[in-house]
């Protein structure tokens, strides 16, 4: 492995020094390194240098949806984002809950190499919800499963979330819910309010996500089992995670970047790009998750990086598959929403994009302190860089990016994953 010293780099945003790595670890933090002979010499040019971000919950598509994303298509946007890990969810086809199909995951990320591929098993068989997936057969599989979720469908019958979460207890693995009671959704199309009454689109209730988190957070508390709860979006769902984590339930939750920035007023003109789930809400719920975020309450930022070919985006809107790209932008709409408000600094986009997640994940070599004798596992980013988003541009194979045309603050330098450098300058490096 080739040794790499970075010059001129500012970890988590404060004072310049050099930072040499060498075997994958970090061997010196200090002013006026000197690069090792044949050393690879990175200058960050004031660059902010963080641990590198993990993302649990990616679409990956691969097996079955290869038309959409693969696992390398997807791995790259992941790089370029400044991504070292991600967590492919298991609505695949087939789907992943057999140890077969998440370690043909684990293998093929392996073998792509630009980020730590972890497949997420299903809770129940063929995600429907009616028998409970082997769990403890995937966990002990070469892929080490860590997290299982039915994804896009929540686990709605009460009794089989309770035995999932009893399994998760005894595994040491959490379990990652789609909060959605559907008997409340059929036909929904747009979140409940003014505008979806304007549009003429079937409203889709708060309710919905609100209180299958509460019914979850107390079957949790009764197991002892840890319990994550998927993209939130509404501003109640907060108040019932703030109490359930008072009483010390185990549970953590996630916000994507698009329920940080946009909101149910994109909905008009009926452009599917801004279809998704759970739907964009309202800019009341937008301002309470930036607030829950920095406060803690919600512990990380997940993309549910969602790519869609174009059959599936380019038609109206009640046929549309919900679903945005989010890996190669994450980084910015944080800067842009949480960062430039001052709502948090640079240890703070740390703890929400690399070190909570790699915890609640359960992986030990990422989301590390920057420090000696640690992984060099990094993304560099300048924070005074702005990019326009141009969706044919990204890496993804599909397009369907909601920021198309915006102007987004924030750029990824370059992404080091155990000492090699996957992504630079908007290239992904193999």
């Amino acid at each position: 492995m080739t040794d790499l010293l970075i010059r001129n780099t500012r970890p988590y945003g404060g004072d310049p020094v050099d930072v040499l790595v060498a075997d994958g670890v970090v061997a010196g933090i200090g002013t006026g390194l000197t690069a090792p002979e044949g050393a690879e010499v990175l200058d960050a040019d004031g660059a902010v240098l963080l641990p590198g971000f993990v993302d649990l919950h990616v679409h990956l598509r691969e097996p079955g949806g290869e038309e959409s994303e693969t696992i390398e298509t997807g791995s790259r946007a992941a790089a370029l984002g400044g991504f070292t890990a991600v967590f492919a969810m298991p609505n695949t086809t087939p789907v992943a809950d057999s140890d077969v199909v998440v370690e043909h995951v684990r293998r093929r990320g392996e073998e792509v190499g630009l980020v730590d591929v972890h497949p997420v098993g299903a809770v129940t068989v063929g995600l429907g919800g009616e028998k409970l997936a082997e769990l403890g057969t995937m966990a002990a599989s070469r892929a080490a499963v860590r997290m299982f979720s039915d994804d896009g469908r929540c686990v709605n019958d009460p009794l089989i979330m309770r035995r999932a979460l009893e399994y998760a207890s005894a595994l040491d693995v959490v379990i990652a819910q789609h909060a959605e009671d559907h008997r409340l959704t059929g036909g929904a199309q747009a979140h409940e309010g003014a505008v979806a009454a304007r549009l003429g689109l079937a409203g889709w209730p708060a309710t919905a996500e609100e209180t299958i988190v509460a019914r979850d957070c107390a079957l949790a508390r009764e197991a002892g089992a840890r319990l994550h709860v998927c993209h939130i979006s509404t501003a109640r769902t907060i108040d019932v995670l703030r109490a359930a984590k008072a009483q010390g339930v185990r549970v953590s939750a996630e916000v994507t970047p698009h329920h940080l920035l946009l909101t149910d007023s994109r909905l008009t003109g009926y452009d599917p790009v801004n279809k998704v789930n759970p739907p964009l809400r309202t800019a009341d719920d937008t301002r309470a998750m930036r607030e829950a975020l920095a406060e803690g309450v919600i512990d990380v930022v997940a993309t549910d990086h969602a790519p869609h070919a174009a059959q599936y985006k380019d038609t109206e809107w009640q046929a549309a598959k919900p679903g945005m790209l989010g890996l190669q932008t994450a980084l910015s709409v944080l800067v842009e929403t949480m960062v430039e408000p001052g709502l948090l600094d640079w240890h703070g986009v740390a703890r929400v994009l690399s070190e909570r997640p790699a915890e609640i994940g359960n992986l030990p070599d990422q989301g590390r302190p920057i420090a000696e004798g640690e992984p060099a596992t990094f993304a560099l980013v300048d924070p005074d860089g702005v990019w326009t988003v141009r969706g044919a541009e990204l890496a993804s194979r599909a397009a369907n990016t909601p920021y198309e045309g915006m102007r987004l603050p924030g750029t990824v330098v370059a992404t080091v994953l155990r000492g090699r450098i996957t992504a630079q300058d908007g290239k992904v490096v193999q």
